[in-house]
């Protein structure tokens, strides 16, 4: 399942969360309800910019944005979202990278 909605962020600098992920066949119910879940707290967070994702039926890539490495560290320490992480670690993921990087250019085709 693809999302087309492109996230609406600001004139750079900021930065991106780059997540990319194999999931295991367990509990795909219960991964979807945690998504959902994690990505509307995620948008209540101090310094959230938007979020893009897609997944086919077993890799995944979400980049979600941010204003600062304090937004992201703040998010990272947020207990719901350990929770979710320690979980997905548990249970959902088979392998996963995360990379964080500063967004210092952008284009697109909207004007």
């Amino acid at each position: 399942m693809t999302d087309t909605a492109l996230a609406r962020t600001p004139e750079p600098p900021y930065w991106a969360v780059i997540f990319t992920s194999v999931r295991t066949t367990e509990d795909a119910e219960g991964y979807a309800r945690m998504s959902e879940a994690m990505n509307a707290l995620a948008r209540k967070q101090p310094g959230f910019l938007g979020v893009e994702s897609a997944r086919d039926e077993s890799t995944g890539i979400t980049v979600s944005y941010w204003a600062s490495e304090e937004a992201i560290r703040a998010w990272k320490h947020l207990v719901a979202h350990q929770i979710a992480q320690r979980t997905g670690r548990d249970r959902w993921y088979a392998d996963y990278v995360l990379r964080v990087a500063k967004v210092e250019r952008a284009y697109t085709l909207s004007t």
